[in-house]
């Protein structure tokens, strides 16, 4: 995660289906521009982990929410 910086939302929204959630987004260092964003079914509640497996990354995040049991959520990020 060189030219990236990940940040999730500090709160939840409902999404235009109906779905509470939060949004995890990713964005460029160089330009501060928006290259991704998914979906969490709850708030980010601890600090992101990153890890290498097979030459590719992944990023850890705990969720959790009001009506959402805590779970770890792990994304595989895009490889070169």
């Amino acid at each position: 995660m060189k030219t990236l910086v990940i940040s999730s939302e500090g709160g939840v929204f409902t999404a235009p289906n109906g779905q509470r959630g939060a949004m995890l987004r990713a964005y460029d260092k160089a330009t501060g521009k928006e290259v991704g964003a998914v979906y969490m079914p709850g708030a980010q509640t601890g600090g992101p982990t990153t890890y290498m497996l097979n030459r590719r990354q992944y990023l850890l995040v705990a969720v959790s929410g009001a009506v959402v049991p805590g779970e770890i959520m792990a994304f595989r990020l895009p490889g070169r």
